[in-house]
């Protein structure tokens, strides 16, 4: 069966702009649109703001592209789907705040489809939603995950503690033995629901995105901050471009398939240090992000 993607299409590009206008208005600034095509097909749209009131940076990235030949990223995974021919789309978004309190932010929804004359259509979902705080606070931890639980509820008891577990374990740094953030979820090559059960659950994650984020920026934007702590924040940026360069699959992805540089890579910070060996004096709340929120716990129930 052939798969008509157009209303998919379109939901990203609502979803996209849903979650500009919204962040325009919690920022007070614009988002620069920036429309562009790939030479070997498709193409999409990127806004992003840069050096905002609330937003040091953040880009939402819409792409819809395809390819003639499946790249070894997307068939390592799918090996009897090399050689086919694919398309995929979706939108991707980090916020990085300027503001030390306030987390950083990456959500991603999309589609992928592998196709070949004669042959059913393979398509399959990904995304979910991850949070990076510099400083802790257990009430974050807990509105962004009963948000996620709360949006994938509908689709199955299952859903969210598996995809949360997919979430702590993907967004790890290997090499250094230690999470990206407070994780979230994750969940990817998924079509277990059905082509439509799959996009309808996909969507309520991209649906949930600003409840689980927005309230946490209102509590933390206005809290006084120094120096030290701006620098806490550019040394553990640091970690997030670790991860984006050496791990990410989507990096990975947009990379070997041709994509558009600039806006694969607007989800690094714009300011970021490394220290070395730097480690955070004891009983500090540095110390205490370590020790106490980048593990892998139960955020629907923190005392256990």
């Amino acid at each position: 069966m052939t798969m008509n993607t157009a209303h998919t299409r379109q939901y990203f590009l609502d979803l996209q702009d849903r979650i500009v206008t919204a962040l325009e208005a919690a920022d007070g600034g614009t988002f620069r649109r920036d429309e562009w095509q790939r030479p070997a097909g498709g193409g999409g749209r990127t806004c992003i703001i840069e050096d905002g009131t609330l937003l040091e940076r953040g880009g939402v990235g819409f792409s819809h592209v395809m390819g003639d030949k499946l790249p070894p990223s997307a068939s390592a995974h799918r090996p009897e789907l090399a050689g086919r021919a694919w398309e995929a789309m979706g939108v991707s978004l980090v916020f990085h705040p300027r503001n030390p309190y306030v987390p950083t932010v990456h959500m991603n929804v999309r589609m992928f489809r592998a196709f070949a004359p004669g042959q059913d259509d393979v398509v399959w979902f990904g995304g979910g939603m991850d949070l990076t705080p510099y400083y802790g606070f257990a009430d974050d931890a807990c509105h962004f995950h009963q948000t996620c639980a709360d949006a994938l509820a509908p689709h199955g008891d299952d859903k969210y503690p598996r995809f949360k577990h997919w979430c702590d374990e993907y967004f790890f740094l290997k090499h250094r033995n230690e999470p990206r953030g407070i994780g979230g979820v994750f969940f990817d090559d998924f079509s277990e629901l059905g082509t439509e059960g799959s996009f309808a659950m996909t969507r309520a994650v991209g649906d949930a995105f600003l409840h689980a984020y927005l309230p946490i920026v209102e509590r933390r934007r206005d809290t006084p901050y120094t120096q030290a702590q701006r620098d806490w924040q550019g040394y553990r940026r640091g970690r997030y471009v670790e991860f984006n360069l050496v791990w990410d699959r989507g990096t990975l992805f947009g990379l070997q398939s041709g994509g558009r540089t600039e806006s694969i890579l607007m989800s690094l910070p714009p300011v970021v240090n490394w220290r070395y060996d730097y480690q955070p004096e004891a009983g500090s709340p540095e110390a205490a992000l370590l020790t106490d929120f980048l593990t892998s716990r139960d955020w629907l129930s923190p005392a256990t």
